[in-house]
């Protein structure tokens, strides 16, 4: 009995992989459909986004309107497929310079230590403990509404929580064994960061990346949503949000459709983030 429960715990583990597939799959495809609406558009569809036919105005969803239209007969698959490329852009963007900032706040108070990182570390939670769409409305409303203060707006606020992440995930790799090898061995201070420290230490954090550009584009809408984004008639996402809540007791479809798009994004990216989180805590293990 003691020699079959290893065994028999194996194929258990494979089947629960096999479970977990599917759904990956479905995330990579739904994934794969945007990043292809917003680099080639052409490809999914040959309807113009700006075309106006006010005798087909708020036409429920059809076969030859899969979403409908909207107030002045635009097909609004064509906006969400033409909007991926706003949406995407915005959600990259936020999450890039997010990222950026996070980096060097996190590594500069991990290395230099003492006043230098309590200073940070202070400043860090402070801004972690604002809430951060309340700083990205703020933002807006000083700068304008624009893709570019979009992009400045979330990515400000959200950098604080990955800065904290980058810091003390340099503090945990700062520690290991191989950092202290390669400093006895004669490396110079800069050598081992950007040999050794870096690498190893951002390595957990991709999936943290792939997480926050959903995070960043469900922010990004929510701000379109109150008419803080990009004005129309450009087909962002937020902004055929904002857009259809005009008409959502009579043209649903307008509110919905892009609604659960977003959804189904966020949720896709999510999934795929995690299994990288997985698959990079097994290759680590």
């Amino acid at each position: 009995m003691t020699t079959l429960a290893p065994a028999l715990r194996v194929p258990a583990a494979r089947l629960t992989g096999l479970r977990a597939r599917p759904g990956t799959l479905l995330a990579l495809a739904f994934v794969t459909l945007v990043v292809v609406a917003a680099v080639a558009p052409g490809v999914l569809t040959d309807r113009s986004p700006t075309t106006i036919e006010f005798g087909n105005a708020l036409a429920a969803p059809s076969w030859s309107h899969p979403f409908g239209t909207d107030e002045v007969g635009r097909d609004l698959l064509t906006r969400v497929i033409h909007g991926s490329r706003l949406s995407l852009g915005i959600g990259l963007g936020a999450t890039a310079l997010a990222m950026s900032i996070a980096i060097l706040l996190g590594f500069t108070a991990a290395l230099a230590g003492g006043i230098v990182d309590t200073a940070i570390t202070r400043v860090l939670e402070v801004a972690f403990a604002f809430p951060a769409l309340l700083l990205a409305l703020l933002l807006i409303a000083i700068f304008g509404p624009s893709a570019t203060t979009q992009v400045i707006a979330v990515g400000i606020g959200s950098a604080p929580g990955y800065a904290r992440m980058v810091r003390g995930q340099v503090l945990n790799v700062r520690q290991a064994g191989y950092i202290e090898a390669a400093a006895a061995l004669g490396h110079g201070r800069w050598t081992v960061v950007r040999r050794h420290l870096f690498p190893n230490a951002m390595r957990p954090l991709v999936a943290v990346v792939t997480l926050g550009v959903g995070q960043s584009i469900v922010w990004a809408s929510s701000l379109a949503f109150l008419g803080l984004g990009i004005a129309p008639p450009n087909p962002e996402w937020g902004a055929l949000l904002d857009a259809g809540r005009l008409y959502i007791t009579t043209s649903w479809w307008l509110e919905i459709l892009p609604g659960l798009v977003i959804v189904l994004f966020a949720i896709s990216v999510t999934t795929l983030g995690r299994t990288l989180q997985r698959r990079l805590e097994g290759a680590s293990r």
